[in-house]
């Protein structure tokens, strides 16, 4: 992290109207085996609800969960809204089906570069497993086991 030092603290959840959960869950326990402290949100959470938890534990990351195609839509402005906050340095990341399955399958690399404008850090297609998530994350703050 650029402005502090890892905290080992994360808000996990399902953003917007998507009542998806159990690849949030899925993270949350990984996480917490992986020595982190974490916020777990559950399902349909509005981005304010994430930036107010991440305040509250001082986290390190935000990873939205996104399962039914809308998440470019849902997670556009989350990170002005970050900022506004004085979340400047707080890393983001989303994952899980965040776009129409058949543009993920077809078009991956927009989809990541969509998220890159969004000013996401990190995208995930639903592929990707708990523990790759875990390692980007230890990766990205610098975290040495």
């Amino acid at each position: 992290m650029s402005k502090r030092q890892a905290n080992r603290s994360v808000v996990i959840g399902t953003i917007g109207a998507d009542a998806h959960m159990i690849g949030g869950w899925v993270l949350e326990k990984a996480f917490r085996a992986a020595g982190f402290t974490v916020a777990f949100l559950g399902a349909v959470v509005p981005q304010q609800e994430f930036i107010n938890a991440a305040i509250e534990i001082d986290a390190d990351a935000i990873l939205v969960s996104s399962m039914y195609g809308m998440g470019v839509l849902d997670c556009e402005g989350l990170r002005q809204k970050c900022i506004e906050a004085g979340l400047d340095d707080i890393i983001l990341y989303a994952g899980g089906t965040v776009a129409a399955p058949l543009e993920i399958e077809k078009n991956w690399p927009e989809v990541e570069r969509r998220f890159e404008e969004l000013g996401f850090d990190r995208v995930f297609p639903n592929t990707c497993t708990a523990e790759g998530a875990v390692a980007a994350l230890k990766a990205d703050l610098g975290i040495v086991d």
